[in-house]
């Protein structure tokens, strides 16, 4: 499996939140952080957002590091990713983003046929 798939199935690779990690650009951070803040209801700032990946070792956002729930149960679980849970097909925690996004999806689906 690809280290920049989350354990959700989002692909980390392409989140503006790494890329402005990688790119130390801070034009995206301010970008990400209004956006972020918006679609949340509560303050990101700029210097929240720092992220290798979640599943890359480094830095991670407040939310990715501590919050995600759907990280905190996979690395408790000892996962590679959700796709590789019994449980995922049941799991409200990764299905608030699987019954959107039939990309991350899908990306699970190959996983726990591996």
């Amino acid at each position: 499996m690809n280290d920049y798939i989350a354990y959700c199935g989002l692909d980390c690779e392409t989140c503006e939140a790494r890329l402005a990690t990688v790119k130390n650009d801070n034009e995206l951070r301010n970008k990400v952080s209004k956006e972020w803040s918006e679609l949340n209801g509560v303050e990101i700032t700029p210097e929240m957002i720092n992220c290798t990946g979640c599943r890359i070792p480094g830095v991670k956002t407040v939310y990715c590091d501590s919050v995600c729930p759907i990280r905190q149960c996979a690395m408790q679980k000892q996962v590679e990713t959700c796709g590789n849970c019994p449980e995922m097909k049941s799991c409200e925690k990764v299905g608030a983003i699987i019954g959107n996004n039939a990309d991350a999806r899908g990306r699970l689906e190959i996983a726990g046929s591996e």
